[in-house]
């Protein structure tokens, strides 16, 4: 899930599935007791939405620790292009996709094909909706 863009007057939701995806909202404890991976964090992607007359909906943050040998595919879009405003809007952040081995952090694609090892961190941040209308001073300073 992600932001979605946000709509005349109404700001995107955040978190959100704006479209039929391949993700699900599954409970930490649930994912834990069928994965061997933890779950570092799972949080809101703060201001991550675009800003506009209505604001995008911010992204998401899940960072993950793997805890045995795993082989991995992502499969995730806007990582090279923001999600777009309308009208004025500005867009949304992009999102990235990072891998912390052996005490190296790297960008990877929006899409790729891995081998994790015990110990490595998966970091995905989900892209923010892009916003709608030109911002103005005066919504922006209350948001």
């Amino acid at each position: 899930g992600g932001g979605m863009g946000a709509r005349p007057e109404l700001d995107g939701l955040s978190a959100v599935h704006t479209h039929m995806s391949n993700t699900l909202n599954t409970p930490v404890e649930a994912f834990e007791y069928a994965y061997p991976m933890r779950v570092n964090a799972y949080s809101l992607r703060d201001h991550s939405g675009g800003h506009g007359a209505a604001r995008g909906g911010d992204g998401l943050v899940r960072e993950f620790t793997f805890e045995v040998p795993t082989e991995v595919t992502l499969l995730t879009e806007r990582r090279s292009t923001s999600p777009y405003g309308l009208q004025g809007g500005e867009p949304g952040m992009r999102g990235e996709n990072r891998l912390q081995h052996e005490g190296q952090e790297n960008v990877l694609p929006g899409k790729v094909h891995f081998q994790a090892t015990p110990g490595d961190k998966l970091t995905i941040l989900s892209p923010g909706g892009g916003g709608w209308g030109k911002p103005d001073e005066e919504n922006e300073a209350g948001r």
